[in-house]
């Protein structure tokens, strides 16, 4: 089972492009247009998209954890 991933303003684009050359699918928050979204919004996006949110932001483990 192929997994997308839905990456963070946190994690470097030169992630995102070797994924890519490896036939992952990557979507960043910034070319879903959500470079300033707060981390709510992003988690809730990725929900919708079906997506796996990936990201060094420590943040997001408490905003998780409290879904």
């Amino acid at each position: 089972m192929a997994v997308s991933l839905y990456f963070d303003v946190h994690v470097p684009e030169a992630i995102a492009q070797q994924l890519r050359l490896r036939n992952i699918d990557v979507l960043t928050v910034v070319e879903d247009g959500r470079r300033r979204a707060p981390d709510d919004i992003l988690l809730e996006r990725a929900r919708e998209l079906a997506r796996v949110t990936f990201t060094f932001d420590i943040g997001f483990r408490a905003l998780a954890e409290q879904w």
